[in-house]
């Protein structure tokens, strides 16, 4: 990989940070959630954004 700018690494660092949050959030609202729907739901949308970190972490 080429050399990355001081900048692109603080945007990458910023979209990883963004996506920890995302997973943290929608695992911590499918623990909450009654309905099991809904849960799946998070559930699903938090192992998304568990992709997301893995495949931008890959690339480093």
């Amino acid at each position: 990989m080429a050399n990355l700018s001081a900048k692109e690494l603080s945007m990458i660092n910023d979209s990883l940070s963004d996506e920890e949050l995302l997973v943290k959030k929608y695992k911590m609202l499918a623990e909450h959630s009654e309905d099991s729907e809904t849960k799946k739901k998070f559930q699903e949308i938090s192992a998304r954004h568990q992709s997301h970190f893995d495949k931008i972490y890959s690339l480093l």
